[in-house]
């Protein structure tokens, strides 16, 4: 099989991956899929094992991505399709990401993210009478309609429009933090920017879809840093209600490496600091050339551990605080 015939199938099997997620994944990361396959045979081994772990991140669900990876991995080929090699710079970016999620995560996540494009979140919310209510009573409110119309009336609301006919207000984000803060009436589409976040914070509002209006929702949402519950400012919450905890508690315990907690705090701070004290009696015990039973007593005796403690919980105690 030729080098074309075997990467154009391997090509096939990303893009089969990744028909099912949301987003439409595969149609735009077919470009940069089909570039990587079409280079990896001229990669070095170095290029390949940096590019490799970039390439996997790919498959992961986009909701999981602390940026755009497929813009990375093409301006990373880009510098390779050029002759040129990959800076220390792009190296350190790629060596700092987490290593990719495991399957499961993968597939809870995808299925998450598919209710979240649709804007389903039944599955972790019991919400749709009260928001049904709100959101009647909203579209029947006079004074919505005629804010809406001034707005058309100032703008050409069309330019703003994605291919689905949503205008989305400015985003907010985790601590509040707001990239797109400031004020510059300079511009027409900033004019336009801030005279549609009035409208939709008046309003609670997300966006419009023509003229329908995008009524904010309770919603829990996975993102790349944790899991985020956005509890609308007009919404009457009530916790024991709203919420399924037991889904919400089974989409976040999916990254949750151990278990945590006071005593569990406690219990590492201790084995830390007899970890330490091992270290210093190990060397210790190297100097008096101790060995056998005679180093286990050493040892067990300056832990403040009875004798016949386990060699074994002693060697674990070393590998578990190896970095130290």
């Amino acid at each position: 099989m030729s080098r074309r015939l075997a990467a154009n199938k391997v090509l096939n099997s990303d893009l089969k991956r990744l028909e099912s997620r949301a987003y439409g994944m595969a149609e735009w990361a077919g470009d940069v899929l089909r570039r990587y396959h079409e280079l990896r045979p001229h990669f070095t081994k170095q290029d390949c094992a940096v590019l490799t772990p970039l390439y996997a991140w790919v498959f992961v669900p986009l909701t999981l991505w602390p940026f755009s990876m497929t813009d990375l991995l093409t301006a990373c080929l880009s510098v390779l399709e050029g002759g040129g090699q990959l800076t220390p710079e792009l190296h350190l970016i790629i060596d700092l990401l987490p290593p990719v999620p495991n399957e499961e995560i993968c597939e809870a996540v995808a299925a998450h993210e598919l209710k979240v494009q649709r804007g389903n979140y039944e599955d972790v919310v019991n919400t749709q009478a009260k928001f049904a209510q709100v959101e009647l009573a909203l579209k029947a409110d006079p004074s919505f309609q005629k804010d809406w119309l001034r707005l058309k009336d100032a703008f050409e609301v069309e330019r703003y429009k994605d291919y689905k006919g949503v205008i989305r207000r400015t985003l907010g984000a985790e601590r509040n933090m707001r990239p797109e803060f400031s004020v510059n009436l300079n511009k027409p589409h900033e004019t336009f920017r801030l005279a549609f976040d009035a409208f939709c914070l008046r309003w609670n509002l997300y966006g419009m879809q023509h003229d329908e209006p995008l009524l904010l929702k309770l919603a829990v949402n996975a993102t790349p840093h944790g899991t985020m519950i956005l509890i609308p400012a007009f919404w009457s919450f009530d916790p024991s209600r709203d919420l399924r905890w037991d889904a919400i508690n089974k989409l976040h315990r999916l990254r949750v490496r151990s278990r945590q907690g006071t005593a569990l705090a406690e219990g590492l701070a201790e084995r830390m600091a007899q970890a330490k004290r091992l270290h210093v009696l190990d060397a210790e015990a190297k100097e008096r050339k101790l060995k056998g039973e005679a180093k286990h007593r050493f040892l067990c005796q300056g832990l403040g551990l009875v004798e016949d403690t386990s060699a074994k919980r002693l060697q674990r105690l070393r590998k578990e605080f190896a970095k130290e």
